[in-house]
């Protein structure tokens, strides 16, 4: 059996609820990189999927008209996502011909046909007010409730506030902090039960993995593309690790066993 199949069974065994694993791969922003597809879009979710690997993360605002959608930056084709109106950045195309993904369009597709793979969602930090992002994770966290996708999706920001807000209307669901500059200890006093921290965080840290496994917060890092990197990770047993190459970490994966 392949690493992925492997992988993708333990996600299944742990699936409602995000619980720990280990070395488990979270394609970032989907599996785009190998085929040169658009990173967020609708075609690198599905790869993922199909790749049965046990995550795909993926990332969230609100425009200005309050439609929520899957880009990284705060800009799309140079028009900031929180000022504009959903109909004028659909204008644009992504690079494979698709439309900018509505959230309710991307968890639709990532509920259907899924057995192995969580859905990572990052509610990013609005470039307006701290109300403004705490909002978007509100609307985000009613937009997967409505999709019944609670059990098949964890929460991840650089926003503390945004994980607190939905902590407060979600008492069960899973949620990493980003940013990096809180302990486990520290995380866990406020019910945040994951850090996924930028792996030179624990370089420089070291000390914080054995406080996240001794509390019981799941430690996962990004974004991880170097091959000795990604081996001192799997030799720490952290439960997950964000790459741009699921491939490359699957094949470190295969090396170690």
């Amino acid at each position: 059996m392949n690493t992925f199949k492997i992988l993708g069974a333990v996600c299944l065994i742990a699936f409602s609820s995000c619980k720990a694993q280990k070395n488990a791969i979270v394609a970032h922003r989907g599996a785009w990189k190998k085929n040169n597809l658009p990173e967020n879009s609708i075609a690198s979710l599905r790869h993922a999927i199909d790749l049965k690997l046990p995550g795909s993360e993926f990332d969230v605002w609100r425009t200005a008209d309050d439609s929520l959608v899957i880009n990284h930056d705060a800009h799309y084709n140079k028009l900031l996502i929180e000022e504009t109106n959903y109909a004028d950045l659909i204008k644009f195309k992504l690079s494979n011909g698709e439309k900018l993904p509505t959230l309710y369009e991307y968890i639709s597709e990532g509920m259907r046909n899924n057995k192995h793979t969580l859905l990572v969602c990052e509610i990013k930090p609005s470039e307006i007010s701290k109300e403004r992002g705490q909002k978007t994770g509100v609307a985000a966290v009613e937009t997967i409730t409505k999709l019944k996708a609670n059990k098949n999706t964890c929460y991840i920001s650089f926003d503390y506030d945004i994980l607190k807000k939905i902590r407060e209307i979600d008492p069960k669901t899973s949620l990493q902090y980003l940013e990096g500059n809180k302990s486990p200890k520290e995380v866990k006093a406020d019910k945040i039960n994951g850090v996924d921290f930028h792996y030179s965080v624990f370089q420089k840290h070291p000390e914080w993995i054995k406080e996240a496994k001794d509390n019981k917060i799941l430690l996962n890092a990004w974004t991880v593309n170097d091959a000795a990197v990604m081996d001192w990770l799997i030799d720490q047993k952290f439960n997950y690790i964000t790459t741009n190459e699921p491939e490359l970490l699957s094949e470190r994966l295969k090396a170690k066993k």
